[in-house]
């Protein structure tokens, strides 16, 4: 089955840049400069953060539908990131070089399969699982932190 993965848009985000680091606070939110490299894999352009940039941790819903499933966990957005629209059926060197745990939904937002893969695996179990007609969607998430990282879909 042929796939995308789908990025976060920078819109939701980039107000955050602006906010106080009391309203960061408040909203549990840390914004922090990247001091090492490979540290912050950021969900809006699927690259790693470079040292120096600034980013965001914050807490995002992926599923937010009423689910057992309902599900957000922390991920890091980089405050100059422009949106990646990966190619069908590519894998980006941020996902791909990291150990994913991929999870199949159903339309009803209950999970259907769950798996890890990495490297040339990723595409390969996406494709699988997207291949079963009762699998809606896949979620991708860093197999050891349990962080969102995009969700890909049939297309």
């Amino acid at each position: 089955m042929n796939f995308k993965i789908n990025a976060l848009s920078p819109e939701p985000f980039q107000r955050m840049f602006n906010s106080s680091d009391a309203e960061l606070s408040d909203n549990n939110i840390v914004k922090q400069v990247v001091t090492e490299a490979g540290s912050t894999p950021c969900r809006v352009c699927f690259k790693d953060a470079n040292i120096g940039d600034t980013v965001l941790l914050l807490n995002y819903q992926h599923i937010a539908e009423a689910t057992p499933f309902k599900a957000s966990h922390a991920i890091y957005v980089t405050e100059a990131a422009k949106q990646a629209f990966p190619k069908i059926n590519t894998v980006p060197e941020m996902i791909h070089s990291r150990m994913i745990s991929l999870r199949a939904f159903d339309q009803q937002h209950m999970m259907v399969e769950a798996d890890l893969a990495q490297g040339l695996q990723v595409a390969e179990k996406i494709s699988q699982m997207l291949d079963d007609q009762s699998v809606d969607y896949v979620d991708l998430h860093f197999a050891k932190q349990g962080c969102f990282v995009g969700k890909a879909t049939s297309c």
